[in-house]
């Protein structure tokens, strides 16, 4: 079969570091995976481009041990073979959240975290959906998300914040969300937050005065160590900031004696690593939850632009320019 592979580079950061850009991103020959004891083999429609694959591609966010080094964390295709211990039917379109694999022909797939395609979705949109109806509602459930409270949620025009957004609007709670253009803050609001704010403004001040001073009850941060004190100062009492992603950096201060005020709490998680027990348990929270809510209208699948499988270095550079407004796949 074909599958993305990355080349090695001379290319370096600016602490002489081996950083692979997009170009070095190729489409070549790999033997086709076989499925084992408990898993399925899919064959890909198309799959879903995440930031992870962005770290990934450079080195930053290697795979779990055992896990494919191709990228790609979901996708949606076809059934056509079955490992040991599955009764999943041939020929079944599925969704697929994947630790690794999805940017090839096949990728082998553990039968509990497979999904059908949402009724009423097309497969290229649905290739972008479970990695971040996943991650959400995972850690949603982790911090306990409930009616009445007011959620934050940094880069609300990404593919992570526009579901959040609508999923927290869903479950009743106030929305306050940052972005970093007039257009993107107005596409929020039209998504159902009801602030959107400017990053590059003081965003802390801004919560403040929406909340009467009070704060956010829920962070959902992916800036990671940029944002650490920030989002501890917008926190109200007894407020939960849960940290999903780094791009704002891995090392952080943070003032104890804030925290201890507020009798706040801070909490990361990573939904790749997870044992495949809880992944399939996550999946089966995707299904209950996140699949009626599209069916319903209740959430909207984020706007996607796709690209040819071959064409992996060209949706990467598209992704990285920040000018995505929504999600990106690869099709095949």
């Amino acid at each position: 079969m074909h599958a993305i592979t990355v080349r090695p580079t001379d290319k370096t950061d600016s602490k002489g570091r081996h950083r692979p850009g997009p170009e070095c991103i190729e489409w070549t020959e790999v033997p086709t995976p076989q499925p084992g004891p408990g898993e399925v083999l899919v064959k890909v429609r198309a799959a879903g481009i995440n930031r992870g694959d962005l770290l990934q591609r450079q080195g930053l966010y290697p795979p779990p041990k055992g896990v494919s080094d191709t990228m790609g964390l979901e996708v949606t295709g076809t059934v056509v073979a079955l490992g040991s211990d599955v009764t999943w039917p041939k020929g079944d379109e599925v969704v697929a959240l994947l630790a690794g694999g999805g940017y090839a022909e096949y990728v082998v797939v553990p039968a509990g975290q497979l999904l059908p395609i949402p009724e009423g979705i097309d497969p290229v949109t649905a290739s972008t959906l479970i990695e971040v109806a996943a991650t959400v509602i995972s850690n949603m459930d982790h911090v306990g998300l409930a009616k009445g409270e007011t959620f934050l949620v940094h880069g609300g025009a990404g593919g992570i914040g526009q579901f959040a957004i609508q999923y927290a609007k869903a479950l009743g709670c106030t929305v306050i969300t940052t972005c970093g253009t007039v257009e993107k803050q107005e596409f929020c609001r039209n998504l159902g937050a009801d602030i959107a704010l400017d990053y590059h403004g003081d965003w802390v001040a801004a919560v403040k005065d929406a909340t009467e001073g009070r704060g956010a009850d829920v962070i959902l941060d992916v800036m990671g160590a940029k944002y650490l004190g920030l989002n501890v100062d917008a926190l109200a009492t007894g407020g939960r900031l849960d940290i999903i992603g780094m791009q704002g950096g891995a090392k952080g201060e943070l003032n104890i004696g804030k925290l201890l005020n507020k009798r706040a709490s801070i909490t990361a998680t990573s939904l790749r690593p997870r044992p495949l027990d809880e992944k399939a348990a996550i999946c089966q929270r995707v299904r209950e939850v996140a699949w009626p809510m599209y069916t319903n209208g209740d959430i909207k699948p984020a706007p996607v632009e796709s690209f040819p499988m071959t064409e992996a270095g060209k949706a990467h550079e598209k992704l990285e320019s920040g000018a995505v407004l929504g999600k990106i796949a690869l099709t095949l």
